[in-house]
C-alpha cells in the first residue's frame, strides 16, 4: 500500500464541541464543517490534520458505532512546558503531571471532552539504557 494521507477520526456525540476543542487548545482550524463531520487541519503544517465525526453517522458501520475511547493522540512541539503552563490555565484538566521519561520524553497527558487522551511531548535525550533500544535513524530524531 502506497499511503497518500493519514490522520485519526474521532468519533463523538457531540462534533461541534470536540471540534472547538481542538481549535480553542490545539490551534486547528476548519477545512470541512459540516454538522456530522468537521475535518480539521493545522494551519501552518498542512499534514497534520484530525477529523471529528458523530458516532451514529450511517457511513459508519453497526458495529463500530461507538464513541471514540481506548486512543492517545501524541502532539509533538518545540516547548513542551509552554504548552503545559498555557493549558493548566485554560483549565484542562492535567491527567498525567509534566515529567521527563527514561525513554526519551518531557510530557504531560490531558483529555478532550470526550475522555480521549492527548499527550503533549518533546522528545528529550534517552537514558543510555534506552538509547539502546532505538535504531540509529530514530535516534537521531531524538537528538533535533
Amino acid at each position: 500500500m502506497r499511503c497518500t494521507s493519514y490522520y485519526p477520526v474521532l468519533l463523538t456525540a457531540d462534533v461541534a464541541e470536540t471540534a472547538s476543542f481542538y481549535e480553542t487548545h490545539f490551534g486547528f482550524a476548519r477545512a470541512f464543517d459540516s454538522d456530522w463531520y468537521v475535518h480539521l487541519a493545522m494551519p501552518d503544517a498542512a499534514a497534520i490534520n484530525l477529523a471529528v465525526l458523530d458516532y451514529r453517522h450511517e457511513t459508519i458501520p453497526a458495529p463500530g458505532r461507538t464513541p471514540s475511547a481506548g486512543l492517545i493522540l501524541n502532539f509533538e512541539v518545540a516547548d513542551v512546558d509552554a504548552e503545559h503552563a498555557r493549558l493548566v490555565a485554560a483549565g484542562l484538566p492535567m491527567l498525567l503531571d509534566l515529567r521527563s521519561e527514561a525513554f526519551g520524553q518531557r510530557h504531560f497527558i490531558t483529555a478532550d471532552p470526550n475522555g480521549v487522551l492527548i499527550d503533549v511531548i518533546t522528545p528529550i535525550p534517552p537514558s543510555a539504557e534506552f538509547a539502546a533500544l532505538y535504531s540509529p535513524d530514530a535516534l537521531a530524531e531524538t537528538a533535533r
